[in-house]
C-alpha cells in the first residue's frame, strides 16, 4: 500500500483556493458598486470627421471607386 503523506492534500488545496476566489469576487463586486452614468461625448466628438482630401480622392481613383458613382 502506499504510504500518505500528513499535510494538505491535492483536494483540499484546491476547495480552499476556489473558496477563497469566490469570496474575493464576492468582495470586489459588492464594493464596487457605483451606478452607471453615461458618456457624453459633447460637441467636439460628435461632429463629422470624414474630409475628401487629395489623397483620399487618389485612393478612390487608383482603387476604381470613381467607376462605381456612375
Amino acid at each position: 500500500m502506499a504510504k500518505t503523506r500528513p499535510g494538505l492534500s491535492r483536494r483540499g488545496l484546491l476547495k480552499g483556493l476556489s473558496g477563497g476566489t469566490l469570496a474575493l469576487g464576492a468582495a470586489a463586486t459588492v464594493g464596487a458598486t457605483q451606478p452607471a452614468g453615461a458618456y457624453d461625448p459633447g460637441s467636439k466628438e460628435m461632429r463629422g470627421r470624414y474630409r475628401e482630401t487629395d489623397h483620399v480622392k487618389a485612393y478612390y481613383r487608383v482603387n476604381g471607386y470613381e467607376t462605381l458613382k456612375k
